[in-house]
């Protein structure tokens, strides 16, 4: 099920493109798609010049000599994604864009930053890529034949809702640049928030003109409910705008851009309440904390 209605947030295009797939016997017209997909997934949809393409690589693609997993484990090793996102990069930026790039979801936990910068330490970046690649995870989403593709802004079960919150700081729409269009520039994005193991605020992308953007109005007073009482154990009241209820069959917002219900809930409630939102058919449309 999709997080929220996917135009309106950002990862339109990621919905309306299907995975791209190796199968023998495709054109060449073909394999050339898959291979601009694997750079524009691994690079984080960064420009790449011609003279940085890894003309040794593509070959052996072109040839059947590696499978795609393999061939995105060499643009991965590559010297334009080492100086991009390795060597100009604190470790923990480099280690969520791996987790963003490789896996297409953000880390769920501190503990599984701690341990993948412990196989940085203990390996070098030549194994800490290797560890993404190499992992159950990785063959269970892709395994050797499909192009990595963003997932983590789906609802999926295991999935936790700081993962869930965390990608779409990770993600901001499919025009963005993990080199330079990002406004975090180097800078690790999810910081203490992973390190908490707090949610983010989730705000779709808008431009502040009419047509290139958006927001909610603001919902009626009728329309709020307050889920548990106090504001949880960390002092925080989150607001959750919430669209779909009532029109299952349109996948987007009305006209008049606002959401069907509003959700003031306490932090120590806000994986039960999301799970129940999407068992009855709502999308999410932002999260925001109140205090």
């Amino acid at each position: 099920m999709t997080f929220g209605p996917a135009s309106e947030l950002g990862v339109g295009l990621f919905e309306d493109t299907s995975p791209f797939e190796y199968v023998p016997g495709r054109s060449e017209e073909e394999v050339e798609s898959i291979i601009r997909a694997v750079y524009r997934q691994v690079l984080g949809n960064a420009y790449i010049m011609e003279s940085e393409r890894a003309t040794v690589p593509e070959s052996q693609f072109r040839l059947g000599q590696l499978s795609v997993r393999e061939f995105v484990r060499e643009i991965g090793k590559s010297n334009a994604y080492i100086s991009r996102f390795f060597e100009t990069c604190p470790r923990y930026r480099f280690i969520e864009l791996n987790f963003k790039h490789f896996l297409g979801r953000a880390p769920n936990s501190y503990d599984e930053m701690k341990a993948h910068s412990a196989i940085l330490d203990e390996g070098g970046w030549e194994a800490e890529i290797d560890s993404y690649l190499d992992s159950d995870e990785y063959q269970e989403a892709y395994g050797e034949n499909f192009v990595p593709f963003y997932r983590g802004y789906k609802s999926r079960p295991g999935q936790t809702m700081v993962e869930f919150t965390h990608m779409f700081a990770l993600a901001r729409g499919a025009s963005s640049s993990d080199f330079k269009g990002s406004l975090a520039g180097k800078t690790p994005v999810l910081n203490k928030n992973v390190i908490q193991g707090t949610p983010i605020s989730i705000i779709p992308p808008s431009g502040g003109a009419a047509g290139d953007g958006w927001s909610f109005q603001e919902p009626a007073l009728g329309s709020r409910t307050r889920q548990g009482s106090g504001s949880g154990e960390n002092g925080k009241i989150y607001r959750i705008e919430v669209t779909g209820y009532g029109s299952r069959a349109v996948n987007r917002v009305s006209k008049f851009r606002r959401s069907n219900k509003v959700y003031l809930v306490p932090y120590d409630k806000l994986s039960q309440e999301y799970q129940r939102i999407h068992k009855q058919g709502g999308k999410i449309a932002s999260i925001t904390p109140v205090n």
